[in-house]
């Protein structure tokens, strides 16, 4: 049974990809990784903007950045962590999954330009999302919900400053005293 997730978010570009590694960070955080580790370009207005979404909103969710991709992945193979390489390339995720759910803990690996041959090989799996091009945060949140069969869902956040009162219409929110 899977315990810890962590997400490499390798080749970030500060200009270019801004929004969707941010997208990427919100989605590990919402659906149970327990962080999330950006290389490519340091970027530290989106490292700052993480933990302020974590701050506020609570849990316990780790943000980094590492200058080193490889080396990273690799020391998280020397902690006993899964490789899952995000990749249209991949084995379909629903012949996967039940493999996967195997391991107590996972780094899954989401690219944003082109990934380096290196990573197909460190890789423990590497898993497609419909084998079809599109969006990295798709494919992550696909991963995400297989990887702890829609629980993640009901996950509960400690300590947050403030929290969504869910509606039929509208907008609502509390605001808890600290």
């Amino acid at each position: 049974m899977v315990k810890e997730v962590a997400v490499l978010r390798l080749g970030h570009r500060i200009e270019r990809d801004k929004r969707v590694s941010s997208h990427c960070a919100l989605v590990a955080r919402a659906l149970g990784a327990r962080e999330i580790i950006f290389s490519g370009e340091e970027d530290k207005k989106l490292i700052e903007s993480i933990k302020d979404v974590v701050n506020r909103w609570g849990g316990k969710f780790k943000v980094s950045y590492s200058r080193r991709h490889e080396k990273e992945a690799e020391e998280y193979k020397k902690k006993k962590f899964k490789i899952v390489h995000l990749t249209m390339y991949g084995l379909a995720i629903q012949k996967e999954i039940k493999k996967i759910r195997k391991h107590q803990k996972i780094m899954v690996i989401v690219g944003a330009e082109k990934v380096p041959k290196q990573f197909y090989k460190l890789s423990d799996y590497n898993v497609s999302v419909s084998s079809q091009p599109h969006s990295e945060i798709a494919a992550l949140a696909v991963f995400l919900h297989e990887l702890f069969k829609g629980k993640e869902l009901e996950k509960k956040f400690s300590k947050p400053k403030i929290s969504i009162k869910p509606s039929i219409k509208g907008k609502e929110f509390i605001k808890y005293k600290k």
